[in-house]
């Protein structure tokens, strides 16, 4: 069985979105580092990523947790200059 080290070593992904793509999916970081380690070798799926990302943004705002809606914005930007989508 995988490790949630060797899922971020393989797929180019931090602990910390690793960590927000489990939240938005409510499923362990190791399942979701498998699944990001996937979709982060596409196009289709660095959008699909970028979204998940967003909608936590959006949820962090939307509760008024400002601290946690900033902590997603590092990680959405972080995410976008290292996976920039190809238009």
């Amino acid at each position: 069985m995988l490790s949630i080290r060797d899922c971020l070593d393989y797929c180019d992904l931090t602990e910390d979105e690793v960590a927000l793509i489990a939240e938005h999916e409510a499923i362990p970081d190791v399942a979701a580092a498998q699944i990001a380690c996937g979709l982060v070798q596409t196009p289709e799926g660095v959008l699909i990523l970028s979204q998940f990302m967003a909608e936590m943004l959006h949820r962090a705002e939307r509760r008024g947790d400002f601290e946690k809606a900033e902590r997603v914005r590092v990680i959405c930007a972080r995410f976008q200059q290292d996976h920039p989508l190809v238009h």
